[in-house]
């Protein structure tokens, strides 16, 4: 049995540390409501951001889809819990696990056969994709409202609070898997295309999530979301224990990832595309791999964010916000985990916390002119971020250690 690392212990120690402070300081009333959602909503942006990192900072694609894929995990998650908590049925997460589930087996499926197809375009492979995914979709609402008394008998014999929780994890794990499946379908036609233009791509992505959002209730049929006017009614179930939780595992994946040999193409996708396809590497292949992992920890991030407030609405979900992970990267460094929760968590307390607290009202709406200046002094004086490349002793990596020379023998020095 392999022994944890001294970096293991500490990182795994000083997380425990520092959420049993958090926690103690909520308990005993010392940090009061405000700042438990501030740091609460920092929390979300680390993880949304660090999707982010990967896919722009370590893996070079310029996306501003993140936040679409964010609230696509919002919303599904908070679906989810809403049908449970108000109407006391599992429809919602029945249809859910179902249709990603059959989702995945399909895409994995497809992808494994249609690998072997010379000649074929990414446009015709997204037309196979969606197709089967859409009628799959399609069968899963069938089979799911069959499935769903069952479902909701199991766990309404369990204690109500133990049932809540259960539907609440469930909801948030299965819409990052939507959130990834989506942006699996959705990077394949747009990955070919250079940094620049599919930065505008994704971009276009968000707002039409935005748009898709605004009319949830009438065009796609969801009545409970109310559209434009905004969802209430969710319940708020996410706490400091739960998105602790999910920040470390963030943090263990992606440090993970970027230890394997995955994770060394996926950077070296980075640094530079020609001489990585020399070597032999599907510079596609990675590509997706980041998108998708990225578009994972952005739509984890929705379902948590969508149960901190119990509101959700259109416009948080804006083109304009979703320049903020790409701001939270790159005040911390692109490429470094450290500097993305320290920027994240200091984005929050300052810009969510301070500039409403402390300062005068509407003073927080000059962000948009903050932002752009802050932007620029970085840009200017620390090209690289405030924490540049640095990381904590956790999440550097590994080198080889360089071999000794090995010194002659005296037989075959006098050979």
């Amino acid at each position: 049995m392999n022994k944890m690392s001294k970096s293991t212990l500490w990182f795994l120690g000083g997380s425990l540390l520092v959420y049993v402070v958090l926690q103690t300081l909520v308990s005993t009333g010392l940090l009061n409501s405000f700042w438990n959602t501030i740091i609460r909503l920092g929390g979300v942006m680390v993880i949304v951001s660090i999707g982010l990192n990967l896919i722009y900072g370590i893996n070079g694609q310029f996306s501003l889809g993140q936040w679409g894929f964010y609230a696509i995990g919002a919303y599904a998650a908070a679906d989810v819990t809403y049908r449970w908590s108000v109407n006391k049925s599992a429809d919602g997460l029945v249809v859910l696990m179902l249709a990603t589930t059959l989702s995945a087996i399909a895409i994995l499926w497809l992808h494994k056969r249609l690998s072997k197809v010379r000649g074929l375009d990414s446009l015709s492979a997204f037309t196979i994709y969606l197709t089967a995914t859409v009628l799959l979709s399609a069968l899963s609402v069938q089979i799911g409202m069959a499935l769903t008394p069952v479902i909701t008998s199991l766990l309404t014999a369990l204690p109500a609070a133990i049932a809540m929780q259960i539907v609440y994890l469930l909801a948030v794990l299965f819409s990052a898997v939507l959130a990834a499946e989506i942006s699996y379908l959705f990077g394949l036609p747009i990955l070919a295309l250079g940094s620049d233009y599919f930065g505008i791509a994704t971009l276009g992505f968000t707002i039409i999530v935005k748009i898709l959002l605004d009319n949830s209730d009438s065009l796609l049929g969801f009545v409970e979301m109310k559209g434009a006017r905004g969802m209430v009614g969710i319940p708020k179930l996410t706490s400091l224990f739960w998105v602790f939780i999910f920040i470390v595992a963030v943090v263990i994946v992606t440090r993970n990832l970027l230890r394997s040999s995955y994770g060394r193409a996926i950077l070296s996708v980075r640094e530079d595309e020609i001489a990585a396809k020399a070597m032999g590497i599907d510079i596609a292949e990675y590509k997706v791999i980041a998108f998708v992992l990225g578009s994972f920890f952005a739509g984890l991030a929705g379902g948590l964010y969508a149960h901190i407030n119990g509101f959700l609405h259109p416009d948080t979900f804006n083109f304009i916000k979703s320049f903020d992970p790409m701001i939270v990267i790159v005040f911390g460094g692109l490429g470094s985990i450290t500097g993305t929760v320290f920027a994240s968590f200091a984005w929050a307390l300052v810009l969510e916390g301070v500039l409403r607290l402390f300062l005068p009202e509407g003073f927080e709406t000059w962000r948009f002119v903050v932002y752009p200046l802050l932007l620029l002094i970085i840009m200017l004086l620390r090209p690289k971020g405030i924490l540049g490349d640095f990381e904590i002793p956790f999440l550097r990596q590994v080198l080889p250690q360089p071999r000794k020379k090995e010194q002659n023998t005296p037989a075959e020095a006098n050979a």
